[in-house]
């Protein structure tokens, strides 16, 4: 099994535009995904001048990849209210999950969808408590591991941004492949929205 480091964060714009690319890893059993979360944006409010930002690119992500943004989501980037933005608490619950027995590809496929379809608060614990029991968890055990992870979450995005560093990833998301003791970029950015063409790609590799 072929290991494939995948640099991202929840938060991330782009990686739900890759959201489909990851599912191909994910359902290729000749892979192993190995989730490294960059920590992107702590806990805040994201000002009017980037809101505009987000939603030029979440434009431009549907029509390159036909992928989905909710009506709750955009009417929380567009609206009056303060639009707050956490990738620490989502990637404490991607952990929190693991321990209770959901794997990373399933939290993360539900937290994005939470956020970018379905406009929900991932900021708040409440609402990642109602996610986890969504996904069969029991919410008592859920806010108590999530509790016992915060440790851990930390510990994840600085040896995250420590293998960043080491191997000049910039940005998310980014994929890498570890093959024979070496270690390969791949250029997934040509792939957004053809899944197919890049499980072509992948297989090529093996």
């Amino acid at each position: 099994m072929l290991k494939v480091h995948y640099f991202f964060d929840p938060m991330c714009g782009w990686c739900y535009a890759a959201s489909s690319l990851v599912e191909v890893l994910a359902n290729m059993q000749a892979f192993e995904i190995l989730y490294h979360p960059g920590g992107m944006i702590p806990k805040r409010a994201i000002e009017p001048s980037f809101r505009q930002h987000i939603l030029q690119a979440d434009k431009r992500i549907t029509e390159m990849t036909k992928i989905p943004f909710g009506d709750n989501y955009i009417a929380r980037v567009k609206g009056p209210e303060e639009y707050v933005v956490d990738s620490l608490l989502p990637t404490q619950a991607m952990i929190a999950g693991e321990k209770m027995g959901i794997d990373r590809h399933t939290m993360l496929v539900a937290m994005q969808k939470a956020h970018y379809q379905e406009g929900k608060h991932l900021h708040e614990p409440e609402v990642l408590a109602e996610l986890a029991v969504s996904l069969g968890l029991d919410k008592a055990e859920w806010e108590k591991t999530m509790a016992q992870s915060d440790n851990a979450m930390k510990s994840e995005i600085t040896q995250s941004r420590q293998l960043m560093s080491q191997m000049q990833v910039s940005g998310f998301p980014t994929f890498i492949l570890e093959k024979d003791v070496t270690w390969m970029p791949l250029s997934h950015s040509a792939f957004y929205g053809k899944p197919t063409e890049w499980k072509a790609y992948l297989s090529n590799l093996l």
